[in-house]
């Protein structure tokens, strides 16, 4: 099978292969699906650059989310799934082979079906993206008739959490960095933006919300959304969910900010959902793509032999749309 892989970290054009792999075949309780996409997330970039060292003599084939078609079962399975389309999560957490080839070996359960109003590009933004964002919001609780703030709203994960949250009844605050994603939030019918770049955040938050503050916030960057809530732009009784920051060492919190109004703060990391909290995000989400409902934002497909610039333009952070690699038939 043809595919991408490194066996050292380093930059992209460096470290990153293409050659062929023997095909993995499926051991009990697992499935093959031969991919047709695959998703290209931060943490992958990341992994590959030094964050996950590469142990000696270990072959990396990067990448967690992919989509495709199951070609075979293992023991255990119902040959029924043979032809089911899918999409895949965790498909290269704590394991070597991911989904930047043509077939990867995974359990059962790690290939979901992927409704047929879904294409298989947007199948690859799924496991990371879309279930980071339903989970953030679902952590929020009941948002109807509420006020959330989505930072990066226009982000991987900021797009889906925003509409889920406003399919969910709330009203949606997204910050945005250009009149662009402005644009593309409207078009999902988010009108509510802040122009982080030249506002100033947290006093547009208490404009916007009459001195209230928002009752939930999704956060990308916990290193510099903490600082709004001091300035009050959080509500009494709110919940703050993050789910990354761009620093990762010692980020000071104010107590006397967060005790008096009984702020609620959330951690977590999508690749350790506990498996009731993994259910609800995958129902959920299935949900909303086989009612159409959910709108996606997925930059043009990088052909496989362009993995190295897959993983450039992620880097950038200039691309609008999570990016995906479109695998050879």
């Amino acid at each position: 099978m043809r595919a991408a892989w490194y066996e050292r970290n380093g930059e992209a054009e460096a470290v990153l292969q293409l050659g062929d792999l023997p095909a993995p075949e499926p051991g009990p309780g697992e499935v093959r699906v031969r991919l047709a996409a695959s998703g290209v997330n931060p943490s992958d970039v990341k992994s590959r650059a030094g964050s996950r060292p590469v142990a000696a003599g270990t072959r990396i084939v990067p990448h967690s989310d992919g989509a495709g078609v199951i070609d075979k079962v293992g023991e255990g399975v119902p040959a029924a799934r043979v032809g089911e389309r899918v999409w895949v999560w965790n498909g290269q957490y704590q394991r070597p082979l991911g989904t930047c080839a043509q077939f990867i070996a995974l359990p059962a359960a790690q290939a979901v079906p992927l409704p047929e109003g879904a294409s298989f590009e947007a199948g690859a933004c799924l496991g990371i993206p879309a279930m980071t964002a339903i989970h953030a919001v679902d952590r929020l609780g009941d948002v109807a008739g509420k006020t959330v703030l989505v930072t990066g709203a226009t982000s991987g994960v900021g797009f889906y959490a925003a509409q889920v949250a406003r399919l969910r009844g709330a009203r949606v605050i997204g910050t945005v960095g250009s009149g662009e994603k402005a644009r593309v939030l409207a078009g999902v019918g988010i009108e509510d933006v802040i122009f982080y770049k030249t506002e100033p955040v947290a006093e547009r938050i208490l404009a916007m919300t009459g001195g209230k503050g928002v009752d939930g916030i999704v956060d990308m960057d916990f290193s510099t959304t903490s600082r709004l809530v001091p300035a009050g732009a959080l509500a009494p009784f709110g919940q703050f969910v993050c789910y990354g920051s761009n620093d990762r060492g010692e980020i000071p919190v104010e107590f006397g900010a967060w005790l008096p109004r009984s702020l609620g703060l959330q951690f977590f990391l999508v690749y350790e959902l506990p498996p009731a909290a993994r259910r609800q995000a995958v129902d959920g989400l299935n949900a909303l793509l086989s009612d159409g409902s959910l709108a996606h934002l997925v930059a043009p497909a990088y052909a496989l032999d362009d993995i190295a610039a897959a993983h450039q333009a992620v880097e950038s952070g200039r691309v609008l749309g999570n990016v995906v690699v479109a695998l050879p038939d």
